[in-house]
């Protein structure tokens, strides 16, 4: 949650105001989630430091919360400014997130920003699968995976930050707790932007009335051999070979695990493809998101 004045043009980040600046250092480790017990009605005293939530606190089955699904949004008109400055440090806002991915270490934060104002305007929920960005766009998706152990998540990214020399990403209580890194409070990761797919029009345009020219219009800029949509990046093929068997059973084709390198150890990417145009794509992403599986077009 960052809370600052940005130098140009001169206005606050959206819901930032009276808000402290995100700098230090995350949540102590913690020997992972306590039993999970419905959330009370009434909300608990805000902390002075950041932390874990009670276990009353904590919503049953929060381990099996689904990652959030990518979907088009119009960005924020407050949150993504060409440039701003944190503490004396300018940072620039993405103009477009195709084909970004960083590698550096992550963070959560927890119970000191719960109910306040992101810098979307919209409240902290750290029961939520949402992540804080410095030059992501927002609102916008990423592929989060934990490279120490293979764990993958999909984020909402909400919030700017983490402004520290030392990480890229913070995360929600729920999105680090189902990628294993409550206990040491940090990790090293991968941030795979993910651009969602837009929807295909139920309307032909008049002017494409004709099958032939619909069939080129869907192909067009497709790139030789066709798209693919990559499901997940895994560094335990074991994990991909699992998604891979869930693929199977809801009957998707054609599916194929690829290797690739991260970080210098050989990861499993599981890519649905290849798809020869547009069409494909839009309804096999859509049909992927009713089953729970965020998908990010690729290369096949």
């Amino acid at each position: 949650m960052h809370r600052t004045l940005l130098a140009i043009p001169v206005v606050l980040l959206a819901g930032c105001a009276g808000q402290h600046v995100r700098t230090s250092e995350p949540p102590a480790a913690h020997p992972e989630v306590p039993k999970a017990i419905a959330r009370p009605i009434a909300p608990p005293v805000r902390p002075e430091k950041d932390g874990f939530p009670a276990a009353e606190d904590i919503p049953a089955g929060l381990i099996g919360l689904p990652d959030a699904i990518p979907k088009p949004e119009p960005r924020s008109a407050t949150a993504n400014p060409a440039s701003y400055q944190v503490l004396g440090k300018t940072y620039k806002v993405m103009d477009s997130t195709a084909g970004f991915t960083q590698i550096g270490h992550a963070s959560w934060y927890g119970t000191k920003f719960q109910g306040r104002p992101t810098s979307s305007g919209e409240p902290y929920d750290m029961f939520k699968m949402t992540a804080a960005h410095t030059a992501l766009p927002i609102p916008s998706y990423a592929r989060v995976t934990n490279l120490s152990n293979g764990k993958s998540v999909v984020v909402r990214v909400n919030d700017r930050g983490p402004f520290h020399s030392k990480r890229i990403i913070d995360l929600s209580y729920v999105a680090a707790l189902k990628l294993g890194l409550l206990k040491h409070g940090t990790a090293k990761v991968e941030v795979q932007a993910i651009t969602p797919v837009q929807p295909v029009s139920p309307t032909v345009p008049p002017d494409l009335a004709d099958p032939g020219l619909q069939a080129a219009a869907l192909r067009k800029a497709v790139p030789r051999g066709g798209l693919a949509l990559q499901v997940g990046v895994f560094m335990d093929r074991e994990n991909a070979q699992a998604m891979l068997s869930r693929l199977q059973a809801l009957n998707v084709d054609p599916i194929r695990l690829v290797d690739t390198h991260y970080a210098g150890r050989t990861a499993t990417r599981v890519i649905v493809g290849p798809l020869h145009d547009r069409r494909q794509v839009a309804v096999m992403h859509g049909r992927l998101a009713h089953h729970g599986i965020p998908s990010v077009v690729s290369q096949p």
